[in-house]
């Protein structure tokens, strides 16, 4: 059974740093893309910034480019959202998506698939101003 849990969630200042980390079981993390999402009260559910198995190839959202980084350890069987400089628009519950790699995805098509995929229950960043 495939589980993904998130942590590392809480209420930070603007301008603070949090870590954001999504712990996989059921399933090795080398032939999955994998995403962050959030999802703020009243508004969809929107890709954040993906990441393609070869980890090189990485996708981020206009709006977070430059101020946060994807990664992962496949030993680990782990990923991580390293988000800097937050902003109380940043405030959102957080979810990661692993999707298995297929010819015809990419980093940016798996960050516009809201449904489908393994999701976590998601963890919650609230930014203060």
């Amino acid at each position: 059974q495939v589980q993904l849990v998130e942590s590392g969630g809480g209420l930070v200042q603007s301008g603070g740093s949090l870590r954001l980390s999504c712990a996989a079981s059921g399933l090795t993390l080398d032939y999955y893309y994998i995403g962050w999402f959030r999802q703020a009260p009243g508004k969809e559910r929107e890709g954040v910034s993906c990441i393609g198995d070869n980890d090189a190839i990485t996708y981020y959202t206009d709006s977070v480019k430059g101020r946060f980084t994807v990664s992962r350890d496949n030993a680990k069987n782990t990923v991580y959202l390293q988000m800097n400089s937050l902003k109380p628009e940043d405030t959102a519950v957080y979810y990661c998506q692993l999707r298995r790699r297929v010819d015809s995805l990419t980093t940016q098509r798996m960050c516009a698939m809201t449904i489908g995929g393994y999701w976590g229950q998601g963890t919650q960043v609230t930014v203060s101003s």
